[in-house]
């Protein structure tokens, strides 16, 4: 079997392959990129792995004319450059010991020694250049079934990374066939390896969460992640209710995959904290989070907060109800995102100086806001002077 796809036959990705097999290494395309190939979805990322040394492949590509950066070389990686693209090119490795959270490895010259140390068996499939795949360990079996499942013992390849656990949950989310359901062995080992999350950093949590919240669907994903207690462990307080009725409100509304979104509808404690979010993502996040539980009338969403938040919250709303949104709300939170508010400081002097005047444009803004925007600059600026005097 063969793969193909523009990023294969790209001439700066042969390129990279020509360096290693011209100067007698073997060199194969790994992971998410053939996965992705052999099941018609475009790769995200391109990585690859040789039989040589990191020593080896700064030379091959020296010698190609190519640029290589020693990125992570303690790990056996280099990042070779060609026509400006990166790629990075990891020597075949092999565990010599793990702790849950880093590995000791030692390099090998055996893709199945390579593919034994990886995750789930739909990753540890590889591509030769010409696109030839290589399946050392049966995965190909399981991508076909869409069958999210661990390499051998579910358990050991959790303890030896446990976020693993979340990438458990977010492969079933996006690759895994719902008609068949999550793999038992695997949610079963989750449930059981649960604790070992407390030693994962927040911030590699955090990105799991967000891969897993932006599937297509993740709610029987999520559902399976509360079931077995994982999700406790992660976000005390969080629930996946709401998700699964507001899965359906975005694509009754057309609405694209959101984690902002989707986590706001999962509640919990102290969230953007936890997760150690940007301030731009916490601030958004508690955007919705207001939205949800407040009852500001979708024309002042649309004017506060723009569309985007304001569609947000709309369907957050709409979903705590367990209905779609109404068209009259959309076209009242569109109608609010396209007003300017007509009255301006200098309106207001030298009648009010001072903090008055901002006291006086925050209190009209809000009547003109409560009047569905109705209300004109002098109607606003007569009413705060008659309150004045």
């Amino acid at each position: 079997m063969k793969i193909t796809g523009d990023w294969l036959e790209n001439p700066e990705t042969q390129a990279v392959c020509a360096a290693l097999t011209g100067a007698g290494h073997r060199v194969w395309f790994v992971g998410g990129c053939v996965r992705n190939a052999l099941m018609g979805l475009p790769a995200t990322d391109i990585d690859m792995t040789t039989d040589a040394e990191p020593a080896q492949v700064q030379s091959a590509a020296e010698a190609a004319g190519l640029k290589s950066i020693p990125t992570g070389v303690e790990h056996g990686t280099i990042t070779v450059v060609a026509g400006g693209v990166p790629y990075e090119i990891t020597t075949l490795r092999r565990d010599v010991e793990t702790d849950g959270r880093h590995a000791t490895v030692a390099f090998s010259t055996d893709i199945a020694e390579d593919a034994a140390r990886r995750d789930l068996t739909m990753n540890a499939l590889y591509a030769t250049p010409d696109g030839t795949v290589h399946d050392p360990l049966g995965g190909m079996d399981d991508l076909q079934a869409r069958r999210v499942r661990f390499i051998g013992d579910a358990d050991a390849r959790i303890a030896e990374d446990y976020l693993r656990i979340l990438r458990f949950f977010r492969f079933t989310a996006i690759y895994g066939d719902p008609a068949e359901g999550i793999d038992a062995d695997g949610l079963a080992a989750c449930a059981a390896g649960a604790d070992g999350l407390e030693g994962i950093s927040a911030e590699r949590i955090g990105a799991e969460m967000r891969k897993l919240l932006g599937a297509v669907d993740p709610a029987p994903a999520m559902a399976a992640m509360r079931a077995s207690g994982v999700l406790m462990r992660i976000l005390p307080g969080a629930g996946t209710g709401l998700l699964t009725v507001l899965v359906h409100v975005e694509q009754a509304a057309g609405m694209t995959p959101d984690w902002h979104r989707r986590m706001a509808s999962l509640g919990g404690e102290d969230v953007a904290q936890i997760l150690r979010l940007s301030k731009a993502d916490a601030t958004r996040l508690a955007l919705l989070q207001d939205a949800l539980e407040g009852t500001t009338p979708p024309h002042a969403l649309g004017f506060n907060h723009g569309a985007e938040v304001a569609l947000d919250g709309l369907a957050l709303r709409a979903a705590s109800f367990d209905r779609e949104i109404a068209d009259a709300d959309i076209e009242a939170a569109r109608h609010g995102v396209a007003q300017v508010f007509p009255l301006t400081a200098a309106d207001l002097m030298p009648d009010l100086t001072g903090p008055a005047i901002g006291q006086a444009m925050r209190a009209a803004q809000k009547n003109w806001i409560a009047s569905h925007f109705k209300l004109t600059r002098e109607e606003l600026r007569d009413g705060i002077l008659k309150n004045q005097g």
